[in-house]
């Protein structure tokens, strides 16, 4: 196996990067944000991302924003000697972002793969996290035993860079809007005196489960541990992708109007929280 280089060692990409690890990969590891964060255990350490470059010829990041991977980007076609030939972005950057970071990096020659990822950190520690993966015939296949490395369930969804990037704001959407609706749901079942636990017994076994009663609300809201590993202003990030991406195909948004509304108000409030503190938050307003 080649070496693959990997930029961003927050919680999802550090879980990544360890993954690829386990794989057998060697892997060089570098965080733009924090090049004193220590990457999994087997990895390298790179000082910067030419360095990372220089000896890999796939790249995965796994980065905050549009505007980080494009640094990232740049980085790499900057970096000149580098070995680089494709780039695979695992980050939320929305489509308009994904097709600017493949033109980029399509005048140095390398490729680039849009790969977004669900499932959060403990689905990628448990290899059961959903890789949403597009680009061209060649760059898929080239990429492919990287993105096997990374977990057990891959979605090709298009050839083109954004496809993947679209699914992946349409489920966060979907994510946002059922976790703050079931927060609602539940402060109000609350204030009418039912138990929280025995209205998640059967919303679980009625239509209105969903990710966010199955799971979020019993392994997070109500034990109080609220760490899910993903912020709120993430969350918000990702919202407000949607509900520009969707203004920009003039397609419906009235729900995504409203949802991006409130997740706004709760990062603004308590900006960098778990993203399911939003039960107490929705509960006290």
């Amino acid at each position: 196996m080649t070496p693959v280089g990997f930029v961003g060692l927050g919680n999802m990409g550090g879980a990544l990067a360890a993954n690829l690890v386990a794989s057998g990969y060697e892997v060089i590891a570098h965080d733009a944000a924090d090049p004193a964060r220590r990457p999994p255990a087997g990895a390298a350490v790179a000082p910067d991302v030419a360095a990372v470059a220089r000896r890999a010829e796939v790249v995965v990041l796994s980065l905050p924003d549009g505007s980080a991977s494009e640094q990232v980007a740049h980085a790499i076609v900057a970096s000149g000697d580098g070995r680089t030939t494709h780039v695979v972005d695992t980050s939320t950057v929305g489509p308009a972002a994904a097709r600017r970071v493949a033109a980029l990096l399509a005048d140095g020659g390398i490729a680039y793969v849009d790969a977004p990822v669900s499932g959060g950190v403990a689905g990628a520690r448990a290899r059961t996290l959903v890789v949403m993966y597009a680009g061209s015939d060649d760059a898929c296949a080239r990429v492919r035993p990287v993105l096997a490395g990374l977990s057990d369930r891959l979605h090709r969804v298009g050839d083109e860079p954004g496809l993947g990037q679209a699914l992946k704001l349409a489920n966060n959407f979907l994510s946002a809007t059922a976790l703050a609706a079931t927060s609602e749901a539940v402060a109000f079942g609350v204030s009418a005196g039912l138990d929280p636990a025995t209205m998640l017994d059967v919303l679980n076994q009625s239509s209105g489960r969903s990710a966010a009663s199955s799971d979020k609300f019993p392994d997070h809201v109500l034990t109080e541990r609220y760490a899910a590993g993903f912020s709120n202003s993430l969350m918000h990030k990702d919202v407000r992708l949607y509900l520009q991406a969707v203004e920009e195909l003039d397609g419906p948004h009235s729900l995504a109007a409203v949802t991006a509304s409130v997740w706004e108000a709760f990062d603004r409030a308590e900006r960098g929280a778990d993203f399911t503190r939003i039960y107490p938050y929705v509960a006290a307003s």
